[in-house]
């Protein structure tokens, strides 16, 4: 199973999705989600293949959510202007974002996981 791992180094809930990855054998290809960020495309794609609103994808405890003031604007904007800003900067992608292409997680859950990764 080939993995792409949409992370930020730095970020301690990626280091603990990573952790877990790499404990459970899968193999995964690393991206760097603030100096490779998905485009437009894969990000709708990605919604669409997690089955969960746009809204999760939000990195909403972020620095970069809160300075553009998006929590008010997020109610309210199309999917195209939500697409639009996800893929203008990588800090606003809710991460670590794990997918074989079929499936994806947003964040880190231990049980879903278990539930998605686990071979």
């Amino acid at each position: 199973m080939s993995i792409t791992f949409y992370q930020y180094p730095k970020c301690g809930t990626c280091q603990k999705a990573k952790k877990w990855l790499d404990s459970h054998d899968v193999e995964l290809e690393s991206v760097h989600i603030v100096e490779n960020p998905p485009s437009k495309e894969e990000i709708k794609k990605l919604v669409e293949k997690s089955g969960l609103d746009i809204k999760k994808f939000f990195n909403t405890s972020g620095m970069k959510y809160r300075e553009l003031g998006l929590k008010d604007k997020v109610k309210t904007a199309s999917e195209d202007e939500l697409l639009n800003l996800l893929a203008s900067d990588g800090m606003l992608l809710k991460r670590p974002i794990t997918t074989d292409g079929n499936k994806v997680t947003v964040g880190f859950n231990e049980g879903a996981y278990n539930e998605t990764w686990s071979k």
